[in-house]
């Protein structure tokens, strides 16, 4: 949890404000990519894809 507060706080001071979405989408990517491996969810990502 560190790690997240230390790169909230260097965006706040930085005014890097942009970089939040893309950590997000980072996020969601990563979580749909987890989730397809090997689960029922998988042919219905394959799909948005």
């Amino acid at each position: 949890m560190s790690f997240l507060r230390e790169l909230w706080l260097f965006m706040r001071v930085r005014k890097k404000y942009w970089l939040f979405p893309v950590i997000v989408m980072m996020f969601v990517l990563g979580g749909l990519l987890m989730l397809s491996q090997g689960s029922a969810v998988a042919p219905m990502i394959y799909t948005l894809f």
